[in-house]
């Protein structure tokens, strides 16, 4: 990925877990068309891709910047 301005940064483990994924996604719908937000975790987020696959299906990109094992980052991006 090129470099890159993020519309929005997410460190996840800052967010309480049971509203973690309400967050995520909100932050997600306010991005415009074409912008990007990062998401930083402290494990892989695949469920939470899979929750997008299921409930904001070809509405976004994702591509893992960092893979572990201490951080992985995430460019998610707004089709």
């Amino acid at each position: 990925m090129k470099s890159q301005e993020f519309a929005a940064k997410i460190y996840a483990p800052e967010i309480e877990p049971k509203i973690r994924h309400p967050r995520i996604l909100e932050t997600f719908d306010e991005l415009d068309s074409g912008q990007v937000m990062e998401l930083t975790n402290d494990h892989d987020p695949r469920p939470l891709r899979y929750q997008f696959m299921a409930e904001r299906e070809n509405q976004f990109e994702w591509e893992y910047l960092e893979e572990g094992p201490e951080q992985w980052r995430v460019a998610i991006s707004k089709k």
